[in-house]
């Protein structure tokens, strides 16, 4: 009698327990844990000699002292920050006067990231999506977009058969250019009015028959931005926001960034007298005074509200170092999943036509992309660059991850000879960027 009550006791006994932890059982998945970064305790942790990081501060230095303005350096190696320094100056201008103190630069300084937007916001959004099979790369654009059509009287046409791939591969078939904020250049185009502009967007004619030429165009990632919001219901600033960089833990990262809290101080300067170029360049609302917090890109600024697939992020060097990350670690970052790595490979798989293009993100693809990636770069490195400064660098056969971010063009204008109009900070070492990727790349102990 008493081994049938000692049975019954060890049968209730069983029957809890399995009650108790079975829905934690069948419920549970596997954990995920990506790497996620930490200081190097030394340059040698992570490869690097200290005496080789001590030559690229030297020649970013270098530049300053003859009048660079301003850098921040990220280095990270093997899910370890390896360098994080800033140089020179975030404001040395009010206008074309310099100020009587230069402010300087610190690595929380916040850059207006201008064409490195089309990877940080706007890549990463269709990596995700594709990821989620919410976005088939295959598919045409009007199948997200039906307004997106050929015309009656579209000298070249083509767009009814454009694919999302065609057009991330810039072989759309766009101008680089149209400046819709410039009604003397865009003409039936022109828009000042982010709604209107939607419409500018699909009803720019194509210069080309598309797949037949590779041409870098702004036009193609602001279709893409269009595309994400009407897949998503949500504006591109909304959507990565609260998509991407919120989970990420990322706080500094942002569209219109003067809009959510930001001092205008915190932010690196751009151009010294706002769109002008120096005062040669005028059309309908120019900004004059010194930007800074404000996007650059005029298309951006004017006919987009600050919100575009093109440009218009801002981020710091802390924040694009969790984003460098998660490109090496496949698609994810501590317990977050952004996408996987099948979408990671899709995208930086290049072109045939040219193998410096992948889909958005550029590749070291031959020689003739030293100038961005340096000479000692891997044939697997990609990444991008912005026109105010900024540079990203991304070599997996290293797990390397650089990030350059200047702010080359707060500096004068030239006025005159067959350089006029471009900026003096451009023909520094720091500003054309490969001498120091190259320098980062020798000072790694391979």
């Amino acid at each position: 009698m008493k081994d049938l009550v000692k049975q019954f006791q060890y049968w209730v006994i069983s029957v809890v327990l399995i009650s108790v932890a079975w829905p934690v059982f069948a419920d549970s998945t596997p954990e995920l844990n990506y790497p996620v970064l930490r200081p190097a305790i030394s340059p040698e942790e992570a490869g690097f000699s200290a005496r080789g990081l001590g030559e690229v501060d030297a020649l970013i230095s270098r530049d300053v002292a003859a009048g660079f303005p301003g850098a921040v350096l990220l280095i990270i190696r093997d899910g370890k920050i390896v360098k994080n320094t800033s140089y020179g100056y975030r404001q040395k201008f009010d206008g074309a006067a310099p100020l009587q103190d230069f402010l300087p630069m610190t690595t929380s300084t916040l850059f207006d990231l201008a064409s490195n937007t089309k990877m940080y916001a706007t890549n990463f959004a269709l990596q995700k999506l594709v990821s989620e099979g919410r976005l088939d790369l295959q598919a045409r654009v009007r199948d997200y977009l039906p307004e997106f059509r050929d015309r009656d009287n579209d000298e070249i046409r083509g767009k009814d058969d454009l694919t999302v791939e065609d057009v991330l591969r810039h072989r759309a078939g766009f101008t680089a250019d149209p400046q819709y904020h410039n009604q003397k250049v865009a003409k039936g185009l022109y828009s000042q009015v982010r709604d209107l502009t939607h419409k500018m967007i699909v009803q720019t004619p194509l210069v080309y028959p598309p797949r037949t030429d590779t041409i870098y165009s702004d036009v193609d990632y602001m279709l893409l931005g269009l595309i994400i919001e009407r897949i998503t219901g949500q504006r591109l600033d909304d959507y990565t926001e609260g998509a991407i960089y919120a989970p990420l833990g990322l706080t500094h990262t942002h569209f219109n960034p003067l809009q959510k809290g930001f001092a205008r101080a915190q932010f690196a300067a751009t151009e010294l007298q706002g769109n002008t170029r120096g005062g040669i360049v005028s059309f309908p609302n120019v900004r004059t005074a010194t930007l800074q917090g404000q996007v650059h890109d005029e298309k951006a600024y004017y006919a987009m509200a600050g919100v575009s697939g093109h440009a218009g992020l801002f981020s710091t060097s802390t924040d694009l170092a969790v984003l460098l990350q998660v490109m090496l670690n496949d698609g994810g970052y501590g317990q977050f999943s952004l996408f996987d790595s099948k979408s990671i490979s899709a995208f930086t798989q290049p072109s045939e036509r040219d193998p410096t293009f992948a889909l958005g993100w550029r590749i070291n693809g031959n020689e003739n992309m030293q100038w961005m990636f340096g000479e000692f770069a891997s044939d697997k490195a990609y990444g991008h660059t912005g026109w105010t400064g900024t540079l990203t660098v991304i070599d997996p056969a290293y797990d390397l991850g650089i990030v350059l971010l200047t702010n080359k063009k707060h500096s004068p204008v030239i006025a005159t000879g067959s350089n006029a109009g471009r900026f003096i900070g451009d023909y520094f070492a720091t500003g054309r960027y490969g001498e120091v990727v190259s320098a980062v790349y020798q000072a790694m102990e391979m």
